[in-house]
């Protein structure tokens, strides 16, 4: 009698759970990869439109500026979305939301940081208006009503002091008028930012958030370019050779692919991860001011930016954990 043969099913069945895990695995790696460049390209291209967008200011108004960079970045998201075929029209569920990104942040945000690279150097401007993540966990406390934890706290305090040091009277004329307008209106600006996020966060969402950027763009481009032409007047723009390179880099790399670069780290990375690497882009800001512009980092800058980002760390990874508790 024939002895009985083990049964190949079992054997079948592991050799398929093991190809399926090996492809899940395949998939999450090139998904985290794909996340990871993406986050890369977004935080390199708007630390280096810094200086790019100071460099056009000696060439054009504060409104023309982002008008004619709004357009230009409009036109290419939508090309993006098309491409893709993601180009549809917003629901009315998310009107609201599209309001708040294209008021707050993308017409709002966009005025008050040129106006503010007129009067401060690049490397402060660039502090002052990445201190929109401290703003936001008071904000969440307030109005979304997140706990605010001790550790999150600490994190705010260190921020706030790290913001003294910028505004220490031995580091800073506060006699200078231009100066203060300058600092005021981007602190303003991180505030702006701060509020269309927690919209953000609020907000429950019926399109997927890249679906809306081109139309919130277009908005911003109308307002902005209403208020260029009543403020500016009809623009006259002398493009040489050099204004039109800048203004192609802003507008691109700096506005339209770091947006896109930005929404797909979001959906391919740990919300922690996306928070924590944006933080790269102030660093990168700094330094390409440093090499482009001739700006040396202060002590009391780099003494502040430390402290501020380092509250914004211990922020994002105490909210990080909380969510990871939850789930």
């Amino acid at each position: 009698m024939a002895e009985p043969r083990p049964a190949k099913g079992w054997k079948g069945f592991g050799q398929v759970m093991s190809a399926s895990d090996s492809t899940i695995q395949t998939r999450w790696a090139t998904s985290h990869t794909r996340g990871l460049a993406a986050l890369a390209a977004a935080v390199t291209a708007w630390g280096i439109g810094w200086p790019v967008n100071r460099a056009i200011l000696y060439h054009l108004p504060p409104l023309t500026t982002v008008a004619v960079r709004s357009a230009i970045a409009a036109a290419a998201l939508f090309a993006i979305a098309g491409s893709q075929r993601r180009l549809t029209l917003p629901d009315r569920q998310d009107v609201p939301v599209l309001l708040s990104i294209s008021l707050l942040h993308m017409t709002g945000y966009a005025i008050l940081t040129s106006i503010g690279l007129l009067f401060v150097p690049v490397g402060r401007s660039i502090v002052l208006a990445y201190t929109m993540p401290l703003w936001i966990t008071p904000g969440a406390a307030l109005f979304l009503g997140e706990r605010l934890t001790a550790r999150r706290a600490v994190g705010v305090i260190l921020g706030l002091g790290g913001l003294a040091v910028l505004f220490n009277p031995f580091g800073f004329d506060w006699h200078n008028r231009q100066g203060l307008i300058g600092n005021g209106v981007l602190l303003l600006a991180a505030l702006l930012w701060a509020g269309s996020i927690l919209h953000i966060r609020a907000h429950r969402w019926k399109a997927a958030p890249f679906d809306l950027i081109p139309w919130e763009m277009a908005l911003a481009t109308l307002l902005l370019a209403v208020m260029a032409l009543a403020i500016d007047g009809w623009p006259h723009i002398p493009w040489t050779g050099n204004l039109v390179l800048l203004m192609l880099y802003s507008a691109l790399p700096g506005t339209a692919l770091a947006f896109w670069a930005a929404a797909v780290a979001s959906q391919n990375l740990p919300a922690v991860t996306t928070s924590l690497g944006l933080l790269a882009a102030p660093v990168i800001g700094i330094i390409a001011s440093a090499l482009t512009l001739g700006e040396r980092p202060t002590p009391t800058l780099i003494t502040a930016i430390a402290m501020i980002i380092g509250g914004i760390v211990l922020g994002t990874i105490a909210t990080g954990a909380a969510r990871a508790r939850l789930k």
